[in-house]
């Protein structure tokens, strides 16, 4: 499903219900997970299952996935990529560093947002469109959807940065492909500097998306300028 949403040059491995979850862990892995839940365990354990399958399709000898500044994986050297979990389902995307700057996915369940979240999480402008999307085409989660491209966004936004980026400092404008009604496209406003990239700054982030039964997908591959 994600691989769907992303350029050829990027190499994306899926895992579903427990595929993953017993596989071994690297040195340094464990101790990161001593301590935590079994639900924990099992998706920290299966997204790691899915980035080392894509490190061998690059031919990139299979390495621990450690957590960076602020959380964010630490790829080996001529990498970027991004991994995503929710439940029943993980998936790492990976790409050398030379046919793509930055990559960022989410997954999320496709159902509502928690009572609540919409309005933490959406601008004005974006709750305005989100209903009108509502009443269109209600088979889709809308309210989900843009929190999965927020996500999406911020993965693909902190490579290139370092910096946190909040919620409302990008403007999410979601498409639906004509013909369609679970895949569509989305554009990012950013609303405060863009990173540079290439000598150029960055304005905007173009991605993709992906509804299916129980499962919402959002993608951003950031090429080189």
């Amino acid at each position: 499903m994600i691989e769907e949403l992303l350029p050829s040059t990027v190499v994306a491995v899926e895992a579903y219900g427990d595929e993953g979850v017993d596989a071994p862990l690297y040195p340094g892995e464990e101790t990161l997970i001593q301590r935590a839940v079994l639900k924990r365990r099992r998706e920290f354990t299966a997204v790691r299952f899915c980035a080392r399958r894509a490190m061998e399709k690059l031919g990139v000898p299979p390495r621990a996935v450690l957590p960076g500044e602020r959380g964010a994986p630490v790829w080996p050297d001529g990498l970027t990529g991004s991994m995503t979990h929710c439940q029943g389902y993980c998936a790492a995307a990976l790409a050398r560093a030379g046919d793509l700057v930055s990559v960022g996915i989410d997954a999320e369940p496709h159902a509502p947002l928690p009572e609540g979240v919409l309005s933490s999480v959406a601008l004005p402008e974006e709750a305005a469109r989100i209903a009108g999307l509502s009443g269109e085409l209600p088979a889709v989660h809308w309210d989900r959807l843009l929190f999965s491209a927020k996500e999406s966004v911020y993965k693909a936004w902190f490579p290139l940065t370092g910096k946190w980026l909040d919620f409302g400092e990008a403007d999410i404008d979601l498409q639906v492909d004509e013909g369609e009604d679970t895949r569509g496209t989305f554009r990012a406003t950013l609303l405060v500097p863009g990173p540079v990239v290439g000598g150029r700054r960055v304005g905007h982030f173009s991605g993709r998306w992906a509804a299916r039964d129980d499962l919402i997908a959002t993608a951003i591959a950031v090429a080189p300028a």
